[in-house]
């Protein structure tokens, strides 16, 4: 499934992608009841908020229900076009961890010691904003730069998972790109990374959640980047330092890991702050973020 948040009549709205549809999941379902002749318990059974969908399996498994049925042919007064829906970030996660040099490419480029243990640096939800947002770079930033990754979205809660089973706590994956503030990182005695990157806008998210039978193993996906229509970043999963299941591993060992957070999973090679000469977001800026199998996300700079 692609489950997505989008602006519906009555504001924010759960729903999924059907071909090139977007499909309100507790109409779909009622319309699914209804048709076979059961008591509409639509709104029982799908949660208003995408955190409290991806934490129930029940209501996980209505979703699919809802979705397969809003595909049929004839029930197309279920469907909108994908291209005219608002489309929100897909949720407001309960913390984002992310991982600093996890591409052995991006580690080469940023240089220092081999990390022996994930790196870890955290966003707030506040940094969180959807597809087609405008980021607006505050305005003493000077150094805004761009960092393409795969999002794993939590769908259970963990705590000292072994690293065989992690993937079973996958809800899913999504595209983000984690904007971060350079002079915050490196040009102070004391590097601030969750503040370089925690800024407002400095999130963006989406466009939507692939469930894993979508996706499959996390472990030899594209992503890429483009600025202005140029290829600046182009990896591999399969370079990543710590697996997708060695950092759910690692990091429920030390805290526990809730339904709807996110894990940023690390940034190929390609970056602005590591260029020769060194090259930063500005206001007009446009960024196309692709990871395989997941999904494109778009947005601006302002």
């Amino acid at each position: 499934m692609k489950l997505v948040t989008f602006q519906g009549a009555h504001g924010a709205t759960l729903g999924g992608v059907v071909g090139e549809s977007v499909v309100a999941l507790r109409p779909a379902l009622s319309a699914a009841m209804r048709a076979a002749g059961e008591a509409d318990r639509s709104a029982e059974v799908i949660p208003a908020d995408m955190v409290a969908l991806l934490g129930d399996e029940a209501a996980m498994t209505a979703a699919g229900r809802a979705l397969a049925f809003a595909a049929r042919v004839e029930n197309a007064a279920l469907r909108q076009p994908l291209a005219g829906a608002k489309l929100l970030a897909p949720l407001k996660p309960g913390k984002i961890l992310g991982v600093g040099r996890n591409y052995g490419d991006h580690a080469k480029e940023v240089g220092g010691p081999k990390l022996e243990m994930p790196r870890i640096f955290m966003k707030p939800a506040s940094s969180v904003v959807g597809p087609g947002a405008v980021v607006k770079i505050p305005r003493d930033v000077k150094k805004p730069d761009w960092e393409v990754e795969l999002g794993v979205v939590i769908g259970k809660s963990a705590r000292d998972v072994p690293e065989g089973v992690a993937l079973d706590y996958v809800a899913g994956y999504t595209v983000l790109n984690d904007v971060s503030a350079r002079e915050f990182q490196f040009d102070v005695p004391l590097a601030m990374t969750s503040f370089a990157k925690g800024m407002d806008g400095f999130c963006p998210m989406g466009p939507w959640i692939v469930t894993p039978e979508e996706v499959g193993e996390p472990w030899m996906l594209d992503v890429k980047c483009w600025l202005n229509g140029e290829e600046v970043q182009h990896g591999n999963t399969r370079d990543l330092i710590f697996s997708v299941s060695a950092l759910i591993a690692f990091l429920s060992r030390y805290m526990t890991l809730e339904p709807g957070d996110v894990i940023a999973t690390g940034t190929p090679a390609g970056v602005g702050h590591f260029r020769d000469p060194p090259r930063y977001l500005k206001p007009g800026d446009k960024l196309r973020l692709e990871v395989e199998r997941v999904g494109v996300l778009e947005h601006a700079i302002g």
